[in-house]
């Protein structure tokens, strides 16, 4: 099977992702995607029956053995938050302080 991502493709995402790859780097990770990409395809092969959900598996998870949702409860906790921001190089009122990202247009 041909290259689904040939370098001109790959090339193309790595402009619009503004990463900065060498060569080797390039040619490795596009070789990656298009492994990735086969995988799928063989995936695809596979038959599976027209009523079996999207999210189905092997494994039956009936709601009798389920264990409970946890209860979503906001914990505030100041003094935790305050010594996580003691560490940072520079804060102001309880908040990073961090340079800002000059936006350029792709």
């Amino acid at each position: 099977m041909d290259d689904e991502i040939t370098p001109e493709v790959f090339a193309h995402l790595v402009r619009l992702a503004a990463l900065e790859l060498g060569p080797e780097e390039g040619e490795y990770l596009r070789k990656q995607l298009n492994g990735q990409l086969k995988a799928v395809r063989e995936l695809e092969g596979i038959a599976v029956a027209a009523d079996v959900p999207p999210a189905a598996h092997g494994v039956p998870y009936p709601a009798e053995i389920r264990q409970g949702l946890r209860a979503d409860v906001a914990r505030v906790d100041a003094a935790l938050a305050a010594r996580i921001v003691a560490q940072a190089p520079e804060s102001d009122e309880g908040y990073f302080v961090v340079p800002e990202i000059r936006h350029t247009e792709l």
